[in-house]
C-alpha cells in the first residue's frame, strides 16, 4: 500500500483510471469477437450493423487514449475488409 499521501492519490486515480480502461477494451473486445463469429457464420449482414457500434466505441477509446489512434484505425479498417469479402 502507497504511504505517502500523494503516493495514495496516485493509488486512487490509477485505479479510477484502470476501471475507465478496461470499459472500452472489454467493450471493443466483446463486439470484435461477435462480429468475426457472424463473418464465421456467414451472417454479414447482422455483422455490417455491428460496425458502427464498435467504430464509436474504437473512437471513443483513442479520442481518450485507451489505445492509439493508429491501433483504432488499423482495426476498423480489418474488421470492415474482413466483413466485406
Amino acid at each position: 500500500m502507497p504511504i505517502t499521501p500523494s503516493a495514495q492519490k496516485a493509488w486512487r486515480q490509477s485505479q479510477r483510471r484502470r476501471a475507465n480502461n478496461l470499459v472500452y477494451k472489454a467493450g471493443t473486445r466483446k463486439l470484435e469477437k461477435e462480429i468475426r463469429f457472424l463473418v464465421g457464420q456467414n451472417k454479414k449482414e447482422e455483422a455490417k450493423k455491428l460496425l458502427p457500434r464498435l467504430f464509436k466505441i474504437l473512437d471513443k477509446a483513442a479520442k481518450e487514449k485507451v489505445v492509439k489512434r493508429n491501433n483504432a484505425s488499423r482495426r476498423k479498417s480489418r474488421l470492415s475488409r474482413l466483413v466485406r469479402k
